[in-house]
């Protein structure tokens, strides 16, 4: 490994780590595993040879990187192997029946913020959306919208304040 490849290496992860570990975690759900194989990324980057033929370092580590989620993912599930059908907890959750007023509650309540949300200004809808359906962070989100860090808190802000306005105490 050339001085110069390390140099480049470590200027990239230090611009975006975050990022990636976000874009890790969004595929794992675990920030454990999202930080290990930010850092298997890490390794994999300082083996290259040649960094300057490499056009666009950035999406190529993020490349490397979900390539190296989906092979996590694939040691997952071999690892975690078949089920136990003889499991008196599988068992007891293979034979829950939920209750079918429950499940109109929880429908009509999603319903509900769909509605709520509806009433959002486009850019505070998507802000919101983006942190909590895709799990984004601010920065992000910042870059998604084209506005500032300040602004998607500002919308955030604005979003659960206008939710707990009209949806009332939990």
């Amino acid at each position: 490994m050339g001085e110069a490849t390390r140099f480049a290496v470590e200027q990239l992860f230090r611009e975006h780590a975050s990022a990636l570990e976000a874009f890790l975690y969004r595929r794992t759900r675990s920030h454990a595993d999202a930080i290990e194989i930010a850092q298997e990324t890490y390794v994999r980057m300082l083996q290259i040879k040649d960094m300057d033929a490499i056009r666009n370092p950035k999406a190529y580590m993020f490349s490397v990187a979900a390539n190296l989620a989906s092979e996590h993912a694939a040691r997952q599930g071999r690892t975690r192997g078949g089920l136990d059908i003889s499991d008196p907890v599988l068992d007891a959750e293979l034979s829950y029946e939920p209750d079918v007023g429950d499940q109109i509650d929880r429908a009509q309540d999603a319903a509900r913020l769909h509605e709520v949300l509806a009433e959002l200004p486009a850019k505070c809808r998507a802000a919101f959306h983006l942190q909590h359906g895709h799990g984004m962070s601010y920065e992000e989100i910042a870059q998604h919208l084209s506005v500032s860090t300040h602004m998607v808190k500002k919308y955030l802000s604005q979003a659960i304040l206008h939710c707990r306005r009209r949806l009332g105490p939990p």
